[in-house]
């Protein structure tokens, strides 16, 4: 999308030896204080959060609710999506919760954090992070819209 590619090497910075803390698809109530404690590292200087909520539209019209559906496989995919950003980033610590069932507007969806050396570094890699996870790992929305209709939106 036009973003130049990044090289990250810093002399004396090295990934943790396992620097994915916390990964789950789960059907309660998810916890920014549970994800952002999952990635403290004496070692970052930089924590970069997202935080996915449902939102009472889309592309113009109302949003009632919606649903989340995962395949079985889908922790697997997370954790591979995991392992790839951490492999590809100076990752000291990385956390990904995402939520299924049914949800009202305003609740969380996904929440991911990254920690890393530097800021950008971890913006980088949470960037990527909730991108890989929306296109990879196969979680699938139900929207219901206010006007009674209703749209699968697939990962």
């Amino acid at each position: 999308m036009g973003a130049m590619a990044r090289t990250y090497e810093h002399p004396g910075e090295q990934a943790h030896p396992d620097p994915i803390r916390l990964l789950a698809v789960r059907d309660s109530p998810l916890s920014l204080d549970e994800v952002f404690g999952a990635v403290p590292d004496d070692a970052a200087g930089g924590t970069a959060l997202f935080v996915g909520t449902v939102r009472d539209h889309d592309e113009g019209a109302g949003v009632a609710a919606l649903g989340y559906t995962a395949h079985p496989t889908a922790e697997a995919e997370l954790r591979r999506v995991a392992e790839k950003v951490a492999a590809e980033f100076p990752v000291r610590a990385l956390a990904a919760v995402h939520r299924v069932g049914d949800l009202a507007v305003g609740d969380l969806a996904v929440v991911v954090a990254v920690s890393c050396p530097h800021r950008a570094e971890a913006f980088d890699a949470c960037r990527r992070l909730i991108d890989d996870l929306k296109h990879e790992v196969p979680i699938w929305k139900h929207q219901r819209f206010t006007d009674g209709t209703e749209e699968w939106v697939g990962a």
